[in-house]
């Protein structure tokens, strides 16, 4: 879809830390997530929620009273007024809620709050009631662990579409390898001089110890210290197959938001710093369990859509859960791998499902503004064998 009004204000796309499933935001619903990390965010921004006229969600994990999710989270902002979509759409939430957001611009709205958020720790268990089923149990559904092993059309865990992905493109476990160090040394620039790059769009969560007592969660918890010894030594998860759990993602929890506003009120709120414009985006399916292909047609669409051409293209973030996605990316477009993910990806700090995509946009919009401005793109493949992009250029 390409669009022509729509803009991110430079400095109005964030995140919070990534932590690991089970880690310090295990317990914290991923509502209170959002609520505490947004409104730190607004704040330290100075927007006034006053500004806000739409609220888009974007969530994959149930929650506590989700049902409510939108106005609820808008009313605890102190958007009583302000309402919108809620969107599920596995691993492509954040690209969808930013092109949704972008339709609302096009289509005469004002200003729009993008929030996703996600927290696949503790994930719910399902019970549907089943009364022709033995004795009327009810068939249970573990929502998160259930749906990463196994996609009910492919009949395939999401590890096996990477390795057929990887049997097709003739790909070797050392190259996997080898590609997961570079990711995880991209990662590392991004923590120099006290993580200086990150601290532009990290929010920290405020997480309750006790009733008196909170603590801050300022930066990525549960990253290995990945080495090239360390990632040799590990077996392949599946038999005969090169993906090993050092070459794909884990689940994690967290937060991330952004403004999408008209190009006029976007340069306001920028203070003069520019503005991202949102040029197009493209959602794309490729066959049954290769799910790691997909970015590249996403890819190709929102480019096409937005008039740009790959070898234009400044820099690229991208949704990784598979070292595969990226091989398998750059031998389709030929861009360069050391020209992707410059301070680096889900690969590395994990993956919370919803809020991945906006996180990975954030990091696109500092990365270009860091060299003065240019066009990027961010692409990453979803559950179902599809694919989400999104095509910005940062201007004055």
């Amino acid at each position: 879809m390409r669009f022509e009004k729509a803009a991110i204000p430079l400095g109005f796309a964030w995140s919070s830390p990534f932590v690991r499933w089970q880690g310090a935001l295990a317990e914290m619903s991923s509502l209170d997530v959002a609520a505490d990390v947004t409104r730190r965010a607004l704040d330290q921004r100075g927007l006034p929620l006053t500004e806000v006229e739409k609220l888009v969600l974007g969530w994959t994990v149930p929650q506590p009273q989700i049902f409510y999710g939108a106005p609820t989270l808008a009313a605890r902002l102190g958007a009583e007024g302000v309402s919108g979509p809620m969107i599920s759409q596995a691993c492509a939430t954040s690209a969808v809620c930013v092109e949704v957001a972008a339709m609302g611009v096009e289509g005469g709205d004002g200003l729009t709050l993008v929030v996703a958020t996600d927290r696949t720790s503790n994930g719910p268990v399902l019970l549907y009631p089943q009364p022709g089923g033995m004795g009327g149990a009810p068939r249970v559904e573990n929502w998160v662990l259930d749906n990463f092993a196994r996609d009910p059309w492919a009949g395939e865990a999401m590890v096996v579409t990477a390795e057929n992905v990887a049997r097709e493109a003739d790909l070797s476990k050392p190259e996997l390898d080898e590609v997961t160090l570079l990711r995880y040394e991209q990662y590392r620039r991004a923590l120099a001089a006290e993580r200086e790059f990150q601290k532009r769009y990290l929010v920290p969560v405020a997480v309750p110890v006790s009733r008196k007592e909170t603590r801050m969660v300022e930066e990525d918890e549960g990253i290995h210290d990945t080495t090239a010894e360390g990632l040799a030594a590990l077996k392949p998860v599946t038999a005969d197959g090169v993906v090993t759990f050092g070459t794909q993602t884990h689940p994690a929890d967290g937060c991330a938001g952004a403004v999408v506003t008209t190009l006029a009120r976007a340069h306001e709120l920028s203070r003069g710093r520019g503005v991202a414009r949102i040029l197009g985006t493209g959602l794309a399916r490729v066959e049954k369990a290769h799910m790691p292909k997909a970015p590249v047609p996403a890819a190709q669409a929102a480019l096409q859509d937005a008039g740009v051409d790959i070898k234009d293209v400044d820099a690229v973030t991208t949704h990784n859960p598979f070292a595969v996605n990226d091989l398998w990316f750059t031998r389709q477009t030929g861009y360069p791998l050391e020209r992707m993910n410059a301070y680096g990806c889900s690969l590395v700090y994990g993956h919370p499902q919803g809020p991945t995509g906006l996180r990975l946009i954030a990091e696109l919009i500092e990365t270009l503004r860091e060299r003065g401005g240019g066009t990027g793109l961010f692409t990453g493949c979803a559950a179902g064998d599809t694919g989400a992009a999104v095509v910005i250029r940062v201007q004055d």
